[in-house]
């Protein structure tokens, strides 16, 4: 009887939505670099708690703040099960059915594998619970309300995982993912429609980026006058080959992101960006 009544308690201490983890943590410790998790969900300034939440994204529709995803069960993601996780990922959706605002890259995060999800998932769960509350999106009217991001989707959202290009090198596959998928580059080095929608037509050929400031052309109509060695060294420290530094957002990528990818995963993101079609920049 004592046993039972223990074994009793134990299972109702454990927090709604916590089972455990099925992934491998450490492999999505490696994914979450490279999808720059902490970027968007670690507070700019010294101290700051690790995917606590409170960083800022000033775009044209006012300002979103990333939000606390340590598994803390009020103030974090601790109440959710890995397929709300992956709901979010590939759908956009909150774990009461309601519309991510795109601010969150879900339209690029839905390109992942599932096996990648779920390791993702296991690397969040492992993470230190923090009491952070959560910010509000600080948007202008009327592009708070939650049900308008319906239309949105059906004019620029398509879910599901990015297929390989049957015609591609595994290399390039890689690539294409790392871009397109976890890096999320489109995001922010593809221009925009006046509804916030990618312009597909300008896929990752710059323009003005989600806080107004000018954003460079991935495509090789930029790339190719630095060769292989020295796009990599900018990759990985930031400095160009005539001796300038990546600057604000772009250093932060270079620090928490690319830098920290594989030689493997870099050269075939190097590789991918290769292979695009060269697209002039826009008329400034």
């Amino acid at each position: 009887m004592r046993f039972t009544l223990l074994a009793l308690a134990l299972l109702l201490s454990i927090p709604v939505g916590a089972a455990p983890a099925q992934g491998d943590a450490t492999r999505g410790q490696y994914l979450a670099k490279a999808a720059g998790c902490f970027g968007c969900h670690t507070e700019d300034r010294k101290g700051a708690t690790p995917f606590a939440g409170g960083r800022a994204l000033k775009t044209p529709f006012g300002t979103f703040f990333g939000p606390n995803i340590t598994p803390h069960p009020q103030a974090g993601i601790g109440r959710w099960s890995e397929s709300d996780f992956i709901r979010a990922m590939r759908y956009g959706e909150r774990p009461d059915g309601s519309n991510y605002f795109p601010a969150f890259p879900y339209p690029s995060f839905t390109r992942i594998a599932d096996a990648d999800l779920r390791d993702l998932w296991a690397f969040l769960q492992s993470l230190p619970p923090s009491a952070t509350a959560s910010k509000p999106h600080d948007l202008d009217f009327p592009f708070g309300f939650r049900f308008a991001v319906t239309f949105w989707k059906w004019l620029y959202f398509t879910p599901g995982p990015l297929a390989p290009d049957p015609k591609a090198t595994a290399a390039l596959n890689r690539g294409a993912y790392l871009v397109l998928a976890l890096g999320h580059c489109g995001e922010c080095h593809t221009p925009r429609t006046f509804l916030g929608g990618p312009r597909s037509d300008r896929a990752l050929a710059g323009g003005k980026g989600p806080e107004g400031k000018a954003i460079p052309n991935l495509t090789p109509t930029k790339l190719k006058k630095w060769s292989d060695a020295e796009l990599k060294d900018f990759l990985t420290t930031g400095l160009t080959p005539d001796g300038d530094v990546a600057a604000e957002a772009m250093a932060e990528v270079v620090r928490n992101t690319i830098s920290q990818l594989t030689a493997d995963d870099l050269a075939a993101l190097i590789a991918y960006l290769r292979s695009l079609p060269p697209l002039a920049d826009e008329a400034r």
